[in-house]
């Protein structure tokens, strides 16, 4: 009896040794949540019981997977005797655990002031993962075009009817940093999926906060933290010679991390002369100096190629719509781009009641562009930062949020153009030193009047100018020196939530609009400079719905913008293009958004049914509009479809296996501000299945395939716009397959 009792005593220490007690809990509500799967290496799965938790035997530091259907899943080392509460976040099946920045204010969706269309990561990989087209046009009230592998131009509301190429009239933000350049323009191809994780965009005017532009801003977020050391590996081919690789690792350093990552993409294009080539290597790395401050630094460094088949005319889509146009493959219509962009970020709280963000960029690049035409040559650089302070207090009982700061961006570019011989350059024709100067100052005031009132007053002072110092003209004009001056202008918006409860809201909001033409607008190809083009201005009007019910989720929006001095975009008899004020427009509109899990259950082989649908209703007119003796009164708005439909539906399973359809119907587009010619409506259909899983706790897989344009629609991505000699189409591909897999290692 003695001698048992002892053996007992001396193995006691190895039996308990190793024993764990964890619980799972939701990281809002704190609630625990049963039937979480933890998947660790070596051992059977382990599912949390009806009061979330689980008892483990761990003898050496393991990794655990925690993963449930209603939840993101998570991935933790866990220690021997380690007893711990595991939070997991909601994979945000409502609008009131959707969390935006919007107008720098930190709130849940349903109570915004203002549309904001939230990006996630997982829609951003639910299509073909060549581009960030497919994930945007799923929201209402944004459209991507794609004229050519690579030449994106992004309209929100309308926005592109100034931008026949590139992104203008929106502002892009990357990582809280201007991501536009200071002349206007923003580079949005240079970045590829794996640099994007979230997205958040506001529609319509929202100078009070981010300076002039009438369309809106887009915020686009890499991943700011490393949770675990992890190698990755993915590999995407598809039809026309699409592929596209990458290779990435997250090192995690005491109480921050480094993560890289490397992305070749090339394909030799659905069309004539249509190849993309593009490499974008990212480093990152992040730290938390003390509990009270954050920085990140980050380098990008994007080396792109792409070439332009041209737009085409009825007669020769008809004969062929895979051709490029007449003259783009002798003069080598191209774009070669090269483009270093590094940053620094700090944040820090200043008290309880003060806290401060500021960010610094750095960016140069190299710009090469053969056209039928000419061959364009920049080399341009700028720098620039954003800084702001948020106070938050109660003054009596009514809580108060004060934001205040600033931004100033610098731009310098050295602009050559010359003649295009067979692709080559050759003569000089003009020599420009462009020199952009912006910046604004932005205050706001938020005030809870009550628990259901929420009032938000913003303004901002605008300053902008520009200079052109023509060095060189090979014409009869002697060189020059011209500035465009933009005086201060204050930009002000009002806005009010009334919280009908927790889970549903009406906001209202009044916003002015006010939008400089780009440099790219004032000085154009064939040499001009156009000091006479007027800024656009305007003021919208907007009210709105959000509402979560259960399984449902609604969000819709109608608004009335009224522009003046609107910037339409004309071709002179050579095939340039210029631009010119087109008066009045009125912009109506109404954007409804609404998703819901016909099916949801752990436990059950099929996991997840869930239904999204999005309609954009544009009716933008011209009120006011009369050019070459002509008047377009009363015309449609040039480039803009009236009506537009998405419906999106995805199936989880719990074996892994994943099932996407996307459906999405595009009314007629004017192409002409006369109206006499359209795009023709269509339906695309597309597909994406696949399998992901876990296997152990270490290994990540997922292989996938999946189809664009089911239906072999016959249609255009990026038409021009008034174009000269009717050619107005940029032709897009029929029917065509990808697929792909991908590893990821955690270690």
């Amino acid at each position: 009896m003695k001698l048992t009792l002892w053996i007992f005593i001396l193995l006691l220490p190895i039996v308990t040794h190793g024993q764990n007690q964890l619980a799972v809990v939701d990281k809002l509500t704190k609630k625990p949540i049963p039937g979480v799967v933890v998947k660790i290496q070596g051992q059977s799965n382990q599912i949390s019981d009806s009061s979330g938790e689980i008892s483990l035997n761990i003898i050496n530091p393991t990794l655990l997977v925690f993963s449930h259907i209603s939840y993101e899943s998570l991935s933790i080392l866990v220690q021997p005797d380690e007893n711990l509460s595991v939070e997991l976040v909601p994979a945000l099946s409502s609008l009131n655990e959707v969390v935006v920045v919007g107008f720098e204010s930190e709130r849940s969706l349903v109570h915004q002031a203002g549309s904001i269309s939230k990006i996630f990561e997982h829609e951003l990989y639910r299509f073909n993962e060549n581009s960030v087209l497919s994930a945007f046009n799923t929201k209402p009230g944004i459209r991507v075009e794609e004229r050519a592998p690579g030449s994106y131009r992004v309209s929100i509301r309308g926005s592109s009817l100034r931008s026949p190429f590139g992104v203008r009239n929106v502002k892009v933000y990357w990582n809280d940093i201007p991501f536009t350049s200071p002349d206007g323009t923003t580079a949005l191809n240079i970045l590829d999926l794996s640099n994007i994780q979230n997205t958040e965009i506001i529609k319509g005017p929202a100078g009070s906060i981010y300076g002039a532009g009438n369309g809106g801003v887009i915020s686009l977020e890499s991943r700011k933290t490393v949770s675990e050391n992890c190698f990755s590996s993915d590999l995407g081919i598809g039809d026309f010679g699409l592929l596209r690789y990458r290779l990435g690792i997250d090192q995690k350093i005491e109480k921050g991390g480094i993560n890289a990552s490397y992305v070749h993409q090339k394909s030799d294009g659905y069309r004539e002369h249509n190849a993309l080539d593009r490499k974008v290597f990212q480093l990152a790395l992040h730290a938390n100096p003390s509990e009270k401050q954050s920085l990140s630094t980050q380098i990008l460094y994007s080396d792109l190629f792409y070439q332009i088949p041209g737009a085409l005319n009825q007669a020769q889509v008809d004969e062929d719509r895979t051709q490029a146009r007449p003259g783009s493959v002798a003069q080598n219509s191209s774009i070669a781009q090269k483009t270093l962009y590094g940053t620094f970020s700090h944040k820090i709280d200043l008290g309880e009641k003060w806290n401060n963000s500021t960010a610094v960029y750095v960016n140069t690049t190299d710009f090469e562009n053969p056209f039928i035409l000419d061959y364009k040559k920049e080399t341009a650089f700028s720098y620039g930062g954003r800084s702001k302070f948020s106070y938050k207090d109660t003054w009596g009982k009514i809580p108060v949020q004060i934001v205040a700061g600033g931004e100033y961006q610098y731009g310098k570019t050295l602009a050559q153009n010359f003649g295009n011989r067979q692709g080559q350059a050759d003569t000089i024709r003009f020599s420009d030193d462009l020199v952009t100067t912006q910046a604004f100052l932005f205050q706001q005031i938020e005030i809870e009047w009550t628990q259901k009132v929420l009032m938000t007053l913003g303004l901002s002072q605008n300053f902008g100018r520009y200079d052109i110092n023509r060095t060189v003209d090979a014409s009869r004009n002697d060189p020059s020196s011209n500035s465009k001056v933009f005086d201060p202008n204050i930009i002000p918006r009002l806005a009010l939530v009334y919280k009908i409860n927790n889970s549903s809201g009406v906001h209202g909001s009044i916003s002015s609009g006010f939008s400089p033409p780009t440099i790219a607008e004032v000085r154009t190809n064939e040499g001009s400079i156009n000091l006479d083009l007027e800024a656009e201005r305007g003021v919208n009007y907007e009210l709105g719905y959000r509402g979560t019910f259960g399984i449902l989720n609604i969000d819709v929006a109608a608004f009335y913008f009224k522009l003046d001095q609107t910037i339409t975009t004309f071709t002179n008899p050579e095939g340039v293009v210029l631009f010119r004020n087109a008066g009045q427009t009125d912009q109506k509109g109404l954007e409804v958004n609404l998703d819901y899990a016909l099916f949801r259950s752990q436990s059950t082989l099929v996991q997840e049914v869930k239904l999204n649908h999005a309609f954009t209703g544009h009716y933008f007119r011209f009120s006011d509009f009369e050019s070459g003796g002509n008047d377009f009164s009363g015309n449609q708005l040039t480039g803009v479809s009236p009506n537009i439909l998405v419906n999106l539906l995805d199936i989880k399973t719990k074996l892994g296996f994943y099932f996407n359809v996307t459906h999405q119907f595009v009314d007629r587009i004017p192409l002409n501000d006369a109206n006499t010619v359209f795009q023709d409506p269509y339906n695309l259909v597309g597909g994406r299945f696949g399998w992901r899983n876990t296997v152990g706790s270490k290994w990540d897989f997922e292989a996938y395939g999946g189809v664009d344009n089911l239906l072999d629609e016959d249609y255009s991505l990026g038409n021009d716009l008034n174009a000269f000699a009717n050619r107005f189409f940029q032709p897009a591909p029929g029917i065509n397959w990808y697929g792909g897999v991908k590893v990821g290692f955690r270690y």
